[in-house]
């Protein structure tokens, strides 16, 4: 009775008084201090009881997992078998040590126990063991395993339906969580609250918020774990009436505002911009927590006051509110950066003295804090001082190393960990593509598949983002289709990755076909297609989607503009590129950075506006960098300005650019504009200043295998084949009479570049009825696509080329880029012809005739 009323102590001093103690006084006793949290003192009764049976051994076992202590609740189990017989053990003790179990993620163990209880036991058909096991099947993140068992059972629970839910949205996502839930027979409130919960993980903020109105409308009320997730939901669509007007719902409905939900309330107004109304709600709870105060150090800290942030930390110390491991995490975040290194430290010196640097959460954010700081040595330190660490600890050490570039040290640690989950399977994935190792990111994905890891939305996105970096196709087909078994494809993020995929790999009908399935897109889905079509050359395509995008009430960003203007600038749409560069600051507020302002430099100076593009780089509110300057001086070599080449080229190497392009550029300008000087200087300085220039190389895919060819190639197994063809295709080329030499390609090698090579060698080994695809490191010289845009003329084939700029799609004599560059040298050249022919009528030159016999027909001209 006093136990059950909540009297402990009398409870206690009776029991110590009692001279007649059996097994169920000590039971009684045991019990109610396990409920009160008093662990150590029931496990000291424990050891001193002189019988035990099956009630106390689960009284302790169950006690330890709802304490937070579930490798001790396992520990007695294995005690438990030792001292009892089969016979003695209940089932309730299963089901406690299967929950302690799933909460470590031991899946040896999981079925261990569930082999157990179905082969000595007999109790596989008991409905608490088949709750348990699919629970710890689903803890465990084996969900494969807990499905078996699940659609075993004749009729399922409400319990291992609410579990799967939990699993599917874990595992597969948002969309097989719905599915499951709608097959339920029968709904409870944890069935609704699971799925309003999954939406809001998972982001779906307006399905979350749908779902919570057809909660009400089936007759079900929240409560405080629903109206959390609400508020999250609301905060990650940034809804903010959404979250007053239910602010206002919890007031008419509720006497007053509890911590967990004043929690939840200024954690939204906070994530909307509302820190003042988030501090209101703090100050009108009638308690405030760790929870409480927490939140608000989380929300001031998101919003970029690091300095409020501590400031509160310190209030919260005078008012002597226990400062918790969670909250020192929190704070310890707050450190990140430079500035506020030193406060880290102390801190840090403050988690030892107080105990609290034991605490894994407060370990893993002194290893993120010092790896924010550019301290992986003082990390590691923290890191190997930690008693106790989990998969994050070691996650955060990965994470650490992958910041400062070390990639080498973040494998060796990858593969030391003792148990790895798919998060750091997917952050040494992403370390490996973030720093341009895709083809080792790759192999990692073929390892963790062979290991039977569980992809989830992150491993795909990453995975098919290092296929677009390589413009491997048949690998991104594969990895596609593994998402698409997973049902993972539909995610937003996923598909956006096999957008930019499809158009990295010249295969825009497949990204369009994507991106128009996709239900909800965001602004990365309108950016990864806007690119797609600026790197296929699809101007008109590209303004039509960024309008729509528009239409669509989705904020462009600067990527959004620099797309844009690249498409403007590569199709020569030069007033409509100053339109959009003019309403980026004026329509959304978005100031231009030098990206923007190399699109438009690169704009002008192909359309021959060298003056506007130089009068726009003087105006720029900072200093202009190599790819500015780079964008000038390519437009100085199509329009053979060999004056403001040499101004480009001074300050790029004012700019210590050693690379070799500016060099050859400026070289070449000299030489198609007859400065012989120039170009001797130019080929001096180079050989002075040691500078190599880039080799040109092309690649092609055929059969699984990359084949890679260089200018005048002769490694190549085929190369004396791949002669042959190129030879042949040249004369038929050549009697077209449509093929005119570029005057500056007098070169024998300039017929054997590397993209001519690999397009011979597409010819001789791709099925006729398929594209061929090549890729080319630097940019397509002009003879040379003037040669494979007369071979898709010749062949009937579709012809595809991506160089270091963008694609270009070869059909019928044509070519995707529409010839912009090409159809400006070439009305130079027309002019050039007729000038030298007025030249030649005004002298009575002999030499007319010779210069067509060199140029070309009489006819083109």
């Amino acid at each position: 009775m006093y136990s059950k009323c909540g009297l402990l102590p009398e409870a206690h001093r009776l029991f110590l008084e009692s001279d007649n103690r059996n097994v169920i006084t000590w039971n009684t006793i045991i019990h109610a201090l396990v409920d009160s949290g008093q662990i150590d003192q029931a496990r000291q009764l424990f050891d001193e009881m002189p019988v035990r049976d099956s009630v106390s051994w689960t009284t302790m076992i169950s006690g330890y997992c709802r304490n937070g202590y579930p490798e001790y609740s396992i520990e007695t189990f294995a005690s438990m078998l030792r001292d009892c017989s089969d016979g003695n053990c209940d089932v309730f003790s299963f089901t406690s040590v299967m929950k302690a179990c799933g909460c470590l993620g031991y899946t040896d163990l999981a079925l261990q126990l569930h082999g157990h209880v179905i082969k000595k036991l007999d109790l596989g058909s008991e409905s608490c063991i088949q709750n348990a096991v699919v629970d710890m099947y689903v803890k465990c993140g084996v969900v494969s395993l807990a499905e078996s068992v699940f659609f075993s059972i004749e009729k399922p629970s409400l319990f291992c339906w609410n579990s799967m839910i939990y699993g599917y949205s874990k595992f597969y996502g948002a969309r097989k969580s719905l599915d499951l839930f709608a097959r339920m027979p029968e709904h409870d409130d944890v069935s609704w609250n699971t799925l309003i919960s999954v939406f809001s993980q998972h982001d779906l903020g307006i399905q979350c918020l749908s779902m919570f109105v057809e909660m009400w409308n089936q007759g079900f009320r929240p409560n405080f774990m629903t109206y959390g997730s609400v508020f999250s939901a609301c905060a990650s669509i940034s809804d903010l009436e959404w979250g007053k007007h239910l602010h206002s719902r919890i007031l008419r409905m509720e006497h007053s505002i509890d911590a967990y939900l004043g929690s939840g309330l200024m954690d939204m107004y906070a994530k909307c911009g509302c820190l003042g109304l988030a501090r209101r709600v703090f100050d009108g709870l009638g308690e405030r927590n760790e929870v409480s105060w927490t939140c608000l150090i989380t929300g001031v800290a998101q919003c970029g006051l690091e300095e409020e942030a501590l400031a509160l930390l310190n209030q919260m110390r005078q008012d002597s509110v226990v400062l918790d491991d969670f909250t020192l995490a929190t704070v310890l975040g707050v450190c990140s950066g430079q500035n506020y290194a030193t406060v880290g430290e102390l801190l840090h010196g403050y988690a030892i003295k107080s105990g609290m640097d034991s605490s894994v959460p407060v370990g893993n954010a002194i290893i993120t804090m010092y790896a924010k700081c550019g301290n992986t040595d003082k990390a590691s330190l923290a890191f190997r001082s930690m008693p106790l660490r989990d998969t994050i600890s070691w996650t955060a050490m990965i994470t650490a190393f992958s910041q400062n570039e070390d990639i080498h040290r973040a494998r060796e640690y990858f593969d030391t960990m003792p148990e790895r989950n798919v998060i750091t399977w997917n952050s040494m994935l992403s370390t490996y593509v973030q720093h341009g190792f895709s083809e080792e990111g790759l192999k990692l994905y073929v390892l963790m598949r062979r290991e039977g890891v569980e992809p989830d939305w992150i491993t795909f996105a990453t995975s098919i983002r290092a296929c677009a970096d390589l413009a491997v196709i048949k690998l991104g087909i594969q990895v596609v289709s593994h998402a698409t078994k997973y049902a993972l494809n539909s995610d937003v993020s996923v598909a956006n990755s096999i957008v930019t995929m499809y158009s990295r790999c010249g295969q825009i009908k497949e990204a369009q076909k994507v991106f128009d399935s996709i239900y909800l897109k965001n602004l990365i889905s309108w950016n990864a297609m806007m690119a797609a079509y600026a790197q296929n050359g699809l101007g008109k395509q590209l303004i039509e989607t960024f309008e729509d995008m528009l239409k669509a009430e989705c904020k462009p960003d600067h990527i959004s503009y620099i797309s844009v203007l690249s498409g403007c600038s590569h199709m020569g749409l030069v007033e409509e590129g100053k339109h959009y560069f003019d309403s980026m600051t004026k329509v959304f507020g978005i100031s231009p950075t030098r990206e923007h302002f190399a699109c438009m430099v690169d704009m002008l100076a192909r359309a021959g506006l060298l003056d506007q593009a130089k009068n726009l780089i003087d105006g720029m509110p900072f200093k202009p960098n190599a790819t500015i300057w780079g964008a000038l001086l390519g437009g100085c070599r199509i329009h053979h300005d060999s004056r403001l080449a040499e101004t480009a080229v001074k300050n790029l190497t004012e700019l210590n650019i050693e690379d070799s392009g500016g060099y050859v550029l400026l070289a070449n300008i000299y030489t198609e504009s007859g400065e012989l000087q120039g170009v001797a200087n130019m080929r001096k300085l180079i050989k002075d200043k040691g500078i190599q220039k880039s080799p040109g190389c092309s690649w092609i895919e055929v059969d699984n295998r990359v084949h890679v060819f260089t200018v005048d190639d002769t490694s190549h197994p085929q190369i004396k084949e791949v002669y042959m063809k190129l030879e042949e295709m040249m004369k038929k080329i050549e009697d077209t009479g449509r093929y005119i030499k570029v005057a500056s390609s007098t070169h024998r090698s300039q017929e054997y570049h590397s993209e001519k090579l690999a397009f011979a060698f597409g010819l001789l080994n791709v099925p006729s009825w398929k594209p061929i695809h090549v890729m080319k490191n630097l940019r397509v010289c002009h003879d040379c696509h003037l040669v494979i845009k007369l071979l898709s003329f010749l062949t009937s084939r579709e012809l595809v080329m991506r160089d270091v700029y963008r694609f270009h799609h070869f059909k019928d004599g044509f070519c995707s880029c529409g010839d912009y560059c090409w159809r400006i040298k070439w009305k130079q050249q027309q002019q050039l012809s007729l000038n030298t022919f007025r030249w030649s009528l005004l002298h009575r030159s002999s030499d007319v005739t010779m210069f067509y016999h060199k140029s070309g027909s009489l006819t083109k001209h």
